[in-house]
């Protein structure tokens, strides 16, 4: 951890920290056709459904201030669609789980320092109907830390494994442990960054990274697709291995702090000189309005404790206010209270976002990347699985994006800002134009088949005609063979019939080189000659 002089150090009188971690579910055969947090329920374990069919119980009026925060169909899409005259029960398009059996994450810093415990406020699995994604957020809080520490846990915490090891074997920009607490003080899991011969052996032997051990505890019943371990439920990293975090930060007086400590929370950096930038000053020209949201932020004009400042860059996002501010700190109507849950929201939606276009845009290359057109069963396979995923991509665009998530400008500013340091809005774009080609090719690839099944069929007709004209001679009166013994119109049934079927069984099989000589006798400006090249070329070739 970076040294500071004591008594110089800011203090953090309390400190959030939510992360949120997107993955993407894998099906397989055995779960195939079940939703996956009904699978989660049969398997049991340590996660249970939590309670409303949201995102949230909206029996006080903590949560109705969050309902009513947001537009009316971000309130669907979080909350559920509204009762049935009969009385039916809203459900939403979000299932939550989650779990109370870890009560704190006690994590090292360094070799030989003292490990400090952060409280465990929440631990849960956001699934989302018809996307094959889900969210896993963990929220911790502590109090009076140093600032530093703060941004040392941010930088170090959310890391799904290590980049690198130093000379030492330790993980790189990991800790040097985190472990998770029962409330009965049981160790519960451990981190092995250290075991580095682990993650390179799996990286080697399934091109993929290894997860940590401590995140694949707090997954379980969850196992990595990867995984030797069997499981219905299994899972994928979609995206960066650094999970993405937000954090609230109240301070005794934040407006000491420096503009590189404000570069260094919005961007995600490790602690540092606060007078020194994380980068070039040349490319945080233009930080303040890039990545912060200022509209109540003027210490110069009101220095007292109601400033509050927004930092946001997609990957990271903290709030940064006062500890005098009563309203700043409040739990329930107040700031801390719309970070945990109104701006929990807001993040949540924003990399759902980018993880399930993410996920479409992988489906895509997957499905190109099997498809092989020699292959009758690979075409059929491949323009199932583009159904499909059109099909998902349809039902995710009208029931999870939108662009805006509220009226109030706090809200809406910031989404904007989280879409576009994501760049949700391209990526969507994107992904629309990816399926839209995918669909003109089965489009296009459907007509084809259609001409060339009705050139077929005409060639067939055509043909036909010559068999109806041959064979009407049954019907007409210059032959008594309505007379004759039916063993004699037997006979003459199937001298006529073997034939004609003969006819009809050749002219589909050739019916495309007799297409060509039928086009070629059409064409006056050729010789009749001419039209029987394509079947002399056919025979040929034979």
């Amino acid at each position: 951890m970076t040294s500071v002089a004591a008594g110089s150090v800011p203090q953090v009188r309390r400190f959030h920290a939510i992360l949120l971690w997107p993955l993407q579910l894998v099906p397989v055969r055995e779960s195939a056709g079940a939703p996956p947090w009904e699978l989660l329920q049969r398997l049991g374990g340590p996660w249970r459904m939590a309670r409303g069919a949201g995102c949230a119980d909206l029996s006080g009026e903590r949560q109705y201030s969050e309902f009513v925060s947001f537009l009316p169909y971000v309130q669907r899409c979080l909350y559920g669609e509204p009762q049935g005259a009969a009385g039916t029960p809203a459900e939403s398009p979000i299932r939550i789980f989650e779990r109370d059996d870890i009560a704190t994450a006690r994590v090292t810093f360094e070799r030989g320092t003292p490990p400090i415990d952060f409280n465990v406020e929440n631990v849960q699995l956001y699934f989302f109907f018809d996307v094959e994604i889900v969210v896993l957020a963990v929220e911790i809080h502590a109090d009076d830390l140093p600032l530093p520490t703060v941004q040392e846990t941010l930088f170090r915490f959310g890391r799904a494994f290590p980049a690198f090891w130093n000379s030492d074997g330790r993980g790189g920009h990991c800790f040097e442990r985190v472990e998770w607490i029962s409330p009965s003080g049981a160790v519960l899991a451990t981190s092995d960054f250290e075991q580095r011969d682990r993650y390179l052996r799996f990286v080697a032997d399934h091109r993929t990274a290894c997860i940590a051990s401590h995140w694949e505890y707090l997954l379980e019943p969850l196992v990595g697709h990867d995984s030797d371990r069997p499981g219905p439920l299994r899972y994928r990293q979609i995206e960066y291995y650094r999970m993405p975090w937000m954090a609230y930060l109240a301070l005794d007086n934040p407006a000491l702090l420096t503009r590189a400590t404000f570069a260094r929370l919005a961007l995600g950096a490790p602690p540092g000189d606060p007078d020194t930038l994380p980068f070039s000053a040349r490319s945080l020209m233009d930080f303040e309005s890039r990545y912060c949201y200022d509209r109540y932020w003027a210490p110069a004009e009101r220095p007292n404790d109601t400033n509050t400042r927004y930092l946001c860059s997609g990957h990271a996002f903290a709030m940064v206010g006062s500890a005098g501010d009563r309203f700043f700190m409040d739990p329930e109507g107040g700031l801390l209270g719309q970070f945990r849950h109104q701006y929990a929201k807001i993040g949540l939606l924003s990399h759902f976002h980018r993880a399930a276009l993410l996920m479409l845009s992988d489906r895509l290359v997957v499905a190109i990347s099997r498809l092989n057109i020699r292959d009758v069963e690979s075409v059929k396979r491949f323009k199932r699985e583009i159904r499909r995923t059109m099909e998902t991509f349809l039902r995710f665009t009208h029931r999870y994006w939108f662009h805006e998530v509220s009226t109030q400008d706090q809200a809406r500013t910031l989404f904007r800002m989280w879409a576009n340091h994501l760049g949700t809005d391209q990526l969507f774009a994107e992904v629309r134009e990816e399926v839209q080609d995918m669909n003109e090719y089965l489009d296009s690839d459907s007509l084809r088949r259609q001409a060339n099944t009705v050139v077929r069929l005409t060639v067939v007709t055509t043909l036909g005609l010559v068999g109806t004209v041959a064979t009407g001679i049954l019907g007409m009166n210059l032959f008594a063979y309505a007379d004759q013994p039916w063993l004699v119109k037997l006979g003459i049934f199937v001298a006529v019939l073997v034939p004609s079927v003969a006819i009809i069984l050749y002219s589909v099989v050739r019916s495309k080189v007799l297409a060509e000589m039928l086009e070629a006798l059409s064409d006056d400006r050729k010789k009749w000659v001419g039209a029987f090249k394509p079947v002399r070329k056919a025979r040929s070739s034979d």
